[in-house]
């Protein structure tokens, strides 16, 4: 068993996921492996104006740590009661309700009200019940700036804040993805004769600017797409949105409802204001124009977005989960 957020499931719970899943291939032929997944974030309960950004929605989560080695994934409800349980209390309801034979969490595991427990704590409360603990070291990422840094949430949430999407990837172990809902918008891009599908986003949206991505279609294939975010300065915008302009497609953007998924693959420049709507033009047809380009020479329609392969009880295999930039 695992327990944690697990919030965009990067690499170092990818690390976690596979340890657990190399014990119960060591184990029992009906061994399986639990991750306990909080959901929403705790700090929604104890201090929801510090509550961050999500990564990603609990069903994405579950399909992500079903593909790194879990066998069952359960939503933890982070009610008062359960965050008010000492560290004792806490494994001692985990016992009740679970009784794992193992627990396997990250270094900078912490749990417990006030989250006074930590990885020594859980290790010693398992000893003294009875329960194996392991305690998987973090994974460290390089980004492009050559800074070798701990993979964390909290790090993937900064670098999406500031743009840095294909860095984002590197600690994620795939791209980030917008997931929404197509709703209707103003329209002024089919106007200007790039058509956008305006997306209602389920999870954080990262720093304003233009970025080259892919999207899926209304039909469910993959197309190259310039992707806006942002206020339209030229327009006087209030309003931050994200609209995606897919290359090569000219299905119905005017039926909505329908569901789209956006990969970032790297931003192209910040959003400006421009004088006039022929120049603006003109810088759309550039960014398209960068998108085709990119997409050709990564050949990015035809990679996958994540490669996950994880053992799975009676066949056991080794997990790996690659960024791809």
């Amino acid at each position: 068993m695992t327990i944690g957020v697990f919030d965009g499931v990067h690499v170092g719970h990818v690390a976690i996921l596979q340890r657990a899943r190399a014990i119960a291939c060591e184990a029992a032929a009906a061994s399986e492996v639990v991750a306990l997944s909080f959901d929403p974030h705790p700090l929604s309960t104890i201090a929801p104006e510090r509550a961050p950004e999500r990564l990603s929605v609990f069903e994405q989560r579950a399909k992500w740590l079903r593909g790194a080695g879990a066998d069952r994934v359960a939503p933890l409800v982070p009610t008062r009661e359960t965050l008010n349980r000492s560290p004792d209390e806490f494994v001692a309801w985990l016992m009740r309700e679970h009784n794992p034979v193992a627990i396997v969490e990250g270094a900078d595991f912490h749990f417990g009200k006030g989250r006074v427990g930590h990885a020594d704590t859980l290790v010693a409360l398992g000893k003294r019940r009875g329960v194996a603990v392991e305690i998987v070291e973090p994974v460290m990422v390089d980004l492009e700036d050559q800074t070798l840094v701990r993979a964390s949430s909290s790090l993937a949430r900064w670098l999406l804040a500031h743009g840095r999407v294909r860095d984002a990837a590197r600690v994620l172990g795939r791209r980030y993805a917008l997931a929404g809902v197509v709703q209707p918008g103003d329209r002024r891009g089919r106007n200007l004769g790039f058509p956008t599908a305006n997306i209602e986003c389920d999870t954080m949206i990262p720093a304003d600017g233009v970025y080259a991505g892919v999207a899926l279609d209304a039909d469910g294939a993959s197309r190259l797409a310039s992707v806006s975010i942002g206020v339209k300065p030229t327009f006087a915008g209030a309003r931050r949105t994200v609209e995606a302009h897919l290359l090569d497609w000219d299905g119905p953007l005017d039926t909505y409802g329908w569901r789209t998924r956006v990969s970032l693959v790297r931003r192209l420049r910040d959003q400006a204001r421009y004088d006039n709507v022929a120049a603006l033009v003109a810088q759309i047809r550039r960014d398209c124009d960068r998108v085709q380009e990119i997409g050709e020479r990564s050949d990015l329609l035809s990679t996958p977005v994540v490669s996950n392969e994880s053992c799975k009880t009676g066949r056991c295999a080794t997990a790996t989960s690659g960024a791809q930039l």
